[in-house]
């Protein structure tokens, strides 16, 4: 395999992501000999995870995905392995202690190209697919959803983001730690245009998940921050309109839905204050999405 370009200039505090990109080959190559698959010499990646085509002992194509161990990923594994391939990539075969899974091959098209009102639309109908009872070992939305808030209260006055904003999903956060509606969902979280591509057995199929036990609700947001330079000369009403294709081919409630988006958006700020140089795109981005779809 080989090492993507830019992944070896990534700058992680704690070394781990040296320690492990410079074990990855070697963790890949012994991955391919034990399971017993065969490279067929094309390689993917992600953020934080390299995919490798290969066929099985048996000759049946699949995707050989090997993550970086983040926390995000950590429960990758479960959410697949609960959804049977309803709705998502099929899972094969899974070492979660490497961060390894044999996944179903699918194709390299997603929904990027699509008008993005029908992708909403195809995303939206995933949405009652995946959304089943959650398995006990993901964390709660809750448990995130306070923690984030309490970060956001703390924030100084003088920081980039209106104070009024704040101190409004302040309020709205706290109410959904506490609301027992919050958890309970197997959810995505991380649903948008690139995270569905096309397969054989089926048009769309979810993949990269980054599951928690929470509220359907809070899968919108990712629909209206993704895509934005496309909203160009007309943001509110681009947003809006994504939003309702949404939330009505999902059936989902227009207020819950619309509050945490607005969540959503300011605890992107929170994360986004705690880098060592900010984006302050990315913050006005998030902060518009939160006035966009209030105003």
């Amino acid at each position: 395999m080989r090492i993507p370009d830019g992944w070896a200039d990534h700058h992680e505090p704690t070394g781990r992501w040296q320690t492990w990109l410079a074990g990855l080959p070697r963790l890949v190559s012994g991955l391919l000999e034990e399971w017993q698959l065969t490279d067929d010499g094309e390689q993917r990646h992600g953020y934080a995870a390299v995919v490798l085509l290969v066929h099985t002992a048996e000759g049946t194509p699949a995707a050989l995905k090997v993550a970086f161990p983040h926390t995000d990923a950590q429960h990758e594994h479960l959410a697949l392995q609960h959804w049977h391939g309803e709705g998502a990539v099929r899972l094969l075969r899974a070492d979660p202690g490497r961060r390894a899974m044999l996944l179903e091959r699918l194709h390299v098209t997603d929904l990027t190209d699509a008008w993005d009102l029908e992708a909403c639309e195809v995303v939206a109908g995933l949405y009652g697919r995946l959304h089943v009872p959650a398995v006990p070992q993901l964390r709660r939305l809750s448990s995130y959803v306070g923690e984030l808030t309490d970060r956001l209260a703390a924030l100084p006055r003088n920081a980039s983001v209106p104070h009024r904003m704040v101190e409004q999903v302040v309020a709205r956060g706290r109410a959904f730690a506490d609301d027992a509606a919050t958890d309970g969902t197997l959810i995505h979280t991380d649903l948008h245009y690139e995270n569905v591509l096309a397969a054989d057995r089926e048009p769309w199929l979810a993949i990269d998940p980054r599951p928690l036990s929470g509220d359907p609700h809070y899968e919108v947001a990712p629909l209206l921050w993704n895509r934005w330079d496309e909203l160009a000369g007309d943001v509110r009403g681009g947003v809006r309109r994504r939003f309702h294709a949404t939330i009505d081919a999902a059936g989902l409630d227009e207020e819950r839905a619309r509050d945490w988006v607005v969540v959503r958006a300011l605890h992107n700020v929170v994360w986004e204050l705690d880098q060592l140089r900010p984006d302050d795109e990315w913050i006005t981005r998030c902060v518009t999405l939160a006035k966009a779809v209030q105003d």
